[in-house]
């Protein structure tokens, strides 16, 4: 192991503690905003995958309602987005329930951003090297585009910063990260409120 990552553990501890304390008046008052606007648990809990691919539960902010269509499917995320919950998104307060998985070394506050359980199968083995990492609040990816850019583009970012994992190179992505909230920048593709389904990288022959 790298001694950087043991400093990054104990790194992400202390700063992980310290938001949580500093930040709790803010997770109170979306917890009641989020209550106030829809029916529908507060938290959002989804399997992924982290380090080596094991699996964990990430908890964000509910931003989107649970309504569903005559069928019983759940409307497109682009429907389903609250005002409440845009605003969370938009200003990524809605990630603020994953300081608890950084806690429980589930995830890092810089990382490749843990993804779908069914997205495993369908990396090509150079994408798979993303989960040589343990997972991200914030990263690579995130600082240079995030749902503004292609997956196969996103899964570049990912393995050049499980290359080039360094503190400076940390600080680098939380600064930007910082910006990139201030101002709002590439939060959502044009047109999709969520990225669209990855569904594996076409190679040509």
């Amino acid at each position: 192991m790298k001694p950087y990552l043991i400093i990054k553990r104990i790194l992400d501890c202390f700063f992980a503690s310290i938001l949580i304390i500093i930040t709790s008046p803010l997770m109170l008052a979306a917890l009641i905003l989020i209550k106030l606007s829809s029916t529908g648990p507060i938290l959002f809990r989804q399997k992924r995958p982290g380090k080596h691919g094991e699996i964990f539960i990430v908890l964000k902010f509910r931003t989107m309602s649970l309504e569903r269509d005559a069928a019983g499917d759940l409307l497109p995320d682009i429907e389903r987005m609250t005002r409440v919950g845009s605003f969370l998104r938009k200003s990524s307060i809605d990630e603020l329930p994953q300081l608890i998985n950084v806690l429980k070394g589930e995830m890092s506050f810089i990382g490749p951003r843990p993804l779908l359980v069914q997205y495993l199968e369908c990396y090509t083995p150079e994408q798979a090297r993303r989960h040589e990492a343990t997972p991200g609040i914030s990263g690579w990816a995130q600082v240079n585009g995030r749902n503004a850019i292609s997956w196969e583009e996103k899964f570049k970012y990912d393995v050049w910063y499980v290359d080039h994992i360094s503190f400076v190179l940390d600080l680098k992505i939380i600064l930007k990260t910082i910006k990139n909230v201030l101002i709002r920048d590439g939060i959502n593709s044009s047109q999709n409120a969520t990225m669209p389904v990855f569904k594996g990288t076409r190679i040509e022959n």
